[in-house]
Parts: structure tokens; sequence; C-alpha cells
């Protein structure tokens, strides 16, 4: 165990000061991966199988997978404004912080004292048993009321997320409608480009796509490849 605690230490430590420093927020995420998946390593070299799972399971399998979601969905190129939006919000962690680093220091001390209860006696007669009984026991007030604010929490988000249809879903024949009225009234192409390269002579991106009637479809070019900066050889095969 103390040979994994050495290895795994360093690098939980590591990645998550890497998630203050970090600048990009998919660098963040790899970094949060990295602590989820050390304390589940930490947690499985105490003979605890319960909070092992729970962390790759839950912690690691689904939120860390959500965060992900997110960032594919909102984007990583928006930058987030430095102004405060909530009055008071640094100096609460600042004391939510010291509050953590209090505790933290309380439990090493304790640990180094042997004040605390040996794993040995807190795992007696197994670890998941051990912490059912404590659970449905000791702490079930507290479990209980956890149980519905999480449930009252995702539906709330639910309720939240929901929004009401004001307008009958456009069909397949009414997208088409649009389509030719956009085409009538501002000369909007029917369908999707041609992308560069199809039915031409290369495949390289600054070749222009032909139309059905042989011309060149000067459109489906990249403009960054058909403007002034534009070096005009041919790159295909």
């Amino acid at each position: 165990m103390e040979a994994t605690y050495v290895i795994l230490a360093p690098v939980t430590i590591v990645a998550a000061l890497g998630l203050l420093v970090v600048r990009k927020a998919v660098h963040a995420a790899l970094c949060l991966a990295v602590v989820m998946i050390g304390l589940a390593m930490l947690y499985a070299s105490l003979d605890a199988p319960f909070l092992f799972a729970v962390q790759i399971i839950v912690y690691t399998g689904a939120i860390l997978m959500l965060f992900l979601f997110v960032l594919m969905l909102v984007g990583v190129d928006t930058s987030d404004p430095m102004r405060e939006t909530i009055a008071g919000q640094k100096v609460l962690a600042a004391l939510l912080g010291l509050g953590l680093g209090l505790v933290l220091v309380i439990g090493v001390v304790q640990a180094s004292l042997g004040t605390m209860k040996g794993l040995s006696d807190a795992n007696a007669g197994g670890n998941i048993e051990a912490l059912a009984a404590l659970l449905f026991s000791r702490y079930v007030v507290a479990f209980e009321a956890t149980s519905a604010l999480l449930i009252t929490a995702a539906i709330g988000a639910m309720v939240l997320a929901h929004r009401e249809r004001l307008e009958p879903r456009q069909t397949q024949a009414d997208l088409a409608r649009r389509r030719v009225r956009d085409f009538a009234v501002r000369g909007t192409h029917l369908g999707p480009l041609p992308p560069p390269g199809t039915y031409a002579r290369h495949n390289a991106n600054d070749t222009p796509a032909l139309l059905p009637d042989g011309s060149s479809a000067d459109s489906s070019v990249p403009a960054l490849l058909s403007g002034p900066g534009a070096n005009g050889k041919d790159g295909g095969e």
C-alpha cells in the first residue's frame, strides 16, 4: 500500500494543480480524469472496494463524461468574463478553502497521533457491510435527505431544461417550400453546395467542383484558398 501511495499521490497532486494552471478546458477535463482515477486507485489500495467502484462508475464514468459533453456542445472558443458576476464569491471561496484545509489538517493530525480508528477495525466484517450498516443506521437521516435533494435537483433540471413548443414542427414539405421561396427571393442555393474536388480532375481542396453542365462551381472552394493570399498551386494527386 505504501508503494501505491508513493506513486499515485504525486501524480494526483500534480493533476489537481493542473486544473488550476491550464488554460484550455479540455486539458482541465483530462487533468480531472487523472485525479479521479488516482483517487479510485487509492481507495482500492485502502481496501475500500465500494468507494473504488463508485469513484470509477459515478464520477469518472458519468460526471466526467457529462463535463466532456458540455464542452463539446458549448465549445471551448468562448472566453469566460473575468468580472465577478456574484458578489462575495471570492470571499466565500476563500473561507470554504480554509475550512477544507482545516479539516485536512485535523485528519492528518489525528491519523498521526493514532486517535482515529484503523482500517482493520472500520472494515471488520467487510467494507461494504460496514458501510451499509453506517448508512442505514447511524446516518440514515442524512442519507435519505441527500437522496431527496438529488432527486429534487434532477427534477428541477428537467423542468428548467424543458421548453414548450409554441409553433408546430416543420415537416419535410414545409422545409422544401421554404428553400424554394428563399431561392426565388434571395437566390439562395436550393441544396448544399458541392464539396471541393467533387467530379473534378483532382482531389485538391482548391480544385472547384464541376456542375452538371461541365462548368466550374467556384463557390465550392473555401474563401481561404480562393482569396488573394492563395498560391494557386494544385495540391492534388
